[in-house]
């Protein structure tokens, strides 16, 4: 069959083959991980040359939606910057380990906030954040080392640091991420048009010596997570910290993004590396500790990327609805809701320190200092996360995650109790069994 035909891709000049392959994404002729034609296969399938192919892959790869994997040649995106079929859900009767969320038993109950809403109407010029959230969350984040000078309120974690690097950076440009790292974080510099240059990470966050390599590419930005890093775990401590920050002060113009997204429920202190720096952002989110669905974050930096991303907001969606800030705000100052967030804190280190224990008694290595999540390392993955399926538990095989590590999977621990831990340890033993990476009597 003739391999335009087959993913009807058409065409005659780049724009219009590059229009044709996001159709093809879109309406999942070529799924997301699928393998696009080589440059010359396409050209001969449509009869021009290799130049207007490679410009057309070249425009799909500055817009996110396909990426090089050297001899792997060309590929769709995991998660492309169309709208396309949803992805698959979790197999009903599946118990869900994949996606990464709060228990929302240790969520706080959004009617409690109910009764102390404003409920005047509030109309266009008002001020964009709310005095009182921002007040609230500035004492926090002072407390923990961030200057508060500057603020301002974004619709979580993400949007927080898709504005940041929307307001520094251009398509082309390299960014230090963490590898492993958070999919959605890779995928959004792709969709950006951003060059990822991957940065080890171990249990303490990443790796010295490797972040100075990457920063030596010409790196315009380095994106950390300081603690409850997805997938890992990982944590930075003050000793990381430090050989972090003496690396940065050898690239006093790269812009640093601190992605703190489990905030006071990490399991681990706050640290940051943005004290004198010249360009920076810590995007703090409220999504793991009073709820997802409130789609909010607090964003401190320095003075000139909070007005950029303030005067974005401005000419766009205006500012975060202030319902949802004023039902923040009631909560990050609540009694009771400090009390839930100490259970939900000690709750969640408990469940993953059972796991770990669990997987060390099996002789499995695995990885999870802080956080909701745990890290095995796995010959392959595809056979564990079918296996796991199989003893009926959905959990999320490594590949997203990953730019140059090694293969793996993630474990959500968040509502993972002491006799499902035993369980999924099991389910995991007799998964790896044979393959080099637990020691099975």
């Amino acid at each position: 069959m003739n391999i335009a035909a087959q993913y009807g891709i058409a065409g005659r000049e780049a724009r219009t083959i590059a229009a044709s392959v996001e159709a093809a994404i879109r309406e999942h002729r070529l799924a997301p991980g699928a393998a696009v034609p080589t440059v010359r296969s396409l050209a001969r399938a449509l009869g021009v040359s290799p130049a207007t192919v490679s410009a057309a892959y070249r425009t799909l790869r500055t817009r996110g939606l396909v990426h090089g994997r050297s001899r792997r040649g060309t590929q769709v995106r995991h998660q492309p910057p169309v709208s396309a079929r949803p992805a698959v859900p979790v197999a009903a009767g599946l118990r869900n380990l994949a996606y990464g969320a709060p228990d929302p038993a240790l969520l706080p109950r959004l009617r409690r906030a109910a009764a102390h809403l404003d409920s005047r109407p509030r109309l266009y010029g008002e001020p964009a954040s709310l005095a009182a959230l921002r007040r609230v969350a500035a004492a926090d984040l002072a407390r923990d080392g961030v200057s508060a000078e500057h603020v301002t309120v974004v619709s979580g974690a993400l949007d927080g640091i898709e504005r940041v690097l929307q307001a520094h950076l251009r398509p082309g440009d390299r960014v230090a991420v963490e590898d492993p790292g958070y999919a959605a974080v890779l995928d959004l510099t792709g969709a950006l048009g951003l060059v990822p240059e991957s940065v080890e990470v171990d249990d303490s966050g990443p790796r010295p010596g490797d972040l100075a390599r990457a920063l030596a590419c010409g790196c315009e930005a380095f994106i950390l997570t300081p603690r409850a890093q997805n997938p890992t775990g990982a944590a930075v401590d003050d000793e990381r910290a430090g050989e972090l920050r003496r690396v940065l002060d050898r690239h006093p113009r790269v812009l640093l993004i601190e992605d703190d997204h489990a905030g006071p429920v990490a399991g681990a202190p706050a640290v940051t590396l943005s004290a004198d720096r010249g360009r920076w952002a810590v995007v703090r989110s409220v999504s793991k500790w009073l709820g997802p669905d409130l789609r909010l974050a607090i964003l401190a930096g320095d003075p000139t990327t909070v007005s950029r991303v303030e005067g974005r907001l401005s000419v766009g969606s205006g500012w975060v609805s202030h319902v949802l800030q004023e039902i923040a705000a009631f909560f990050w100052t609540d009694p009771a809701t400090r009390r839930l967030l100490a259970r939900a804190t000690a709750t969640y280190a408990e469940r993953r320190r059972v796991l770990l224990a669990a997987l060390a008694a099996r002789g499995i290595e695995a990885r999870g200092r802080s956080g909701l999540n745990v890290w095995i390392p796995v010959r392959e993955e595809s056979p564990v996360v079918t296996a796991l399926a199989d003893d009926g538990w959905a959990i999320r095989a490594g590949e997203r995650f990953r730019l140059r590590s090694g293969p793996a999977v993630r474990i959500t621990t968040a509502t993972l109790g002491p006799r499902d831990a035993e369980r999924v340890a099991d389910a995991l033993h007799r998964a790896l069994a044979g393959d080099g990476r637990t020691s099975v009597p």
